[in-house]
């Protein structure tokens, strides 16, 4: 269902959201960089999900510029955001995560892209490593045709330079976006709390018909799980409960029996490499969440609504997936030649 909101006055063109929780060594550093933007014409939404080091506090303290937010809870990353959306101002909503810090003319090249691009609503950002310089944090999101999804170049040594093209979505650390689209396609699934709802958000928008393009000149270093922890339980349970929720709520007609067996295929080699890492308890508590049958129950009818509203064909989805299995292994560049380039 849409989320509702209301129509502002004298409003920016662009609001930048970030969504906090414990975020006290690299909040500061993001809300720096955010500052040093060339692009001027935005505003900046900060939610802290009930933090308790002190760091949303002293950065709203620190930078008036910043509508502060407090939710007196931890909602998760996708209720936050969520939030923050209604709240906005701006015609596109920049996604920002607190340890990711953007280069000085991120939004410009942003809203460069879309300027060029203007049957696109959504956009990706190029995320650089920061912690590992010279390597990549991923190029957009991609998703192999065992709907597991995975980030383009996750890992690999950095390019002098990449194509401007499609990807299957964005990565929510550093993502631009219509609001109005965000709104209408229901934002984020709040059930998914954190993980995987971005893929699960362009998933949703690539069945209204809608690409993702990713611009990578617009630049970001990204930390990554600094909250959580890159193979926490909680990283490991969010993950492969979500992964498995955006598998059956998405994937459309023929597509679904047809990749069934391969989704369960590849999710037992997972399991496999859990088991042999020493960490597959939460991936399992995970899969028996996501098949619980009250929430089952429920992303099954979601399942219906979301197809029911669906305009791109099976196929049409599986020409933007990467079609090996196991394409993730490698964490390949999956970009496609975009429309008008």
């Amino acid at each position: 269902m849409p989320l509702e909101t209301t129509e502002h006055k004298s409003a920016p063109a662009v609001t930048v959201v970030i969504v906090s929780y414990q975020s006290g060594p690299t909040l500061a550093e993001c809300l720096a960089r955010l500052q040093a933007q060339t692009f001027r014409d935005f505003e900046t939404i900060l939610v802290d999900n009930a933090s308790t080091d002190g760091a949303p506090q002293a950065a709203a303290k620190a930078h008036p510029w910043v509508d502060f937010i407090e939710a007196g809870a931890n909602l998760g990353f996708a209720a936050g955001n969520n939030l923050a959306a209604r709240r906005a101002k701006g015609r596109w909503l920049v996604l920002l995560n607190p340890d990711a810090y953007p280069e000085a003319d991120w939004l410009e090249e942003l809203m460069a892209g879309a300027g060029r691009h203007p049957e696109v609503k959504s956009f990706a950002s190029l995320q650089l490593s920061a912690d590992r310089p010279g390597l990549l944090d991923g190029a957009g999101d991609n998703l192999t045709s065992a709907g597991i999804p995975f980030r383009g170049g996750y890992g690999r040594k950095a390019p002098v330079a990449l194509p401007e093209g499609e990807v299957f979505s964005a990565c929510g650390a550093a993502m631009l976006i219509d609001r109005q689209l965000f709104l209408n396609a229901g934002g984020f699934d709040e059930r998914y709390f954190c993980y995987c709802e971005d893929v699960d958000l362009g998933y949703r928008l690539r069945l209204l018909g809608e690409p993702t393009l990713l611009l990578p000149k617009a630049k970001v270093a990204h930390v990554g799980s600094a909250s959580t922890g890159v193979r926490s339980d909680f990283a490991i349970f969010h993950g492969s409960r979500n992964r498995l929720w955006t598998f059956l709520k998405n994937t459309p007609g023929w597509l679904f029996p047809v990749t069934l067996p391969l989704h369960v295929a590849v999710t037992a080699g997972l399991l496999l490499l859990h088991w042999r890492r020493g960490d597959v308890a939460p991936a399992i508590r995970g899969i028996k969440a996501a098949l619980k049958r009250d929430d089952l129950g429920a992303v099954m009818a979601d399942r219906r609504a979301i197809q029911a509203r669906r305009k791109a064909s099976p196929s049409a989805i599986l020409r933007v997936m990467s079609i090996d299995p196991a394409a993730f292994i490698g964490r390949r560049f999956v970009i496609r030649k975009a429309r008008g380039l």
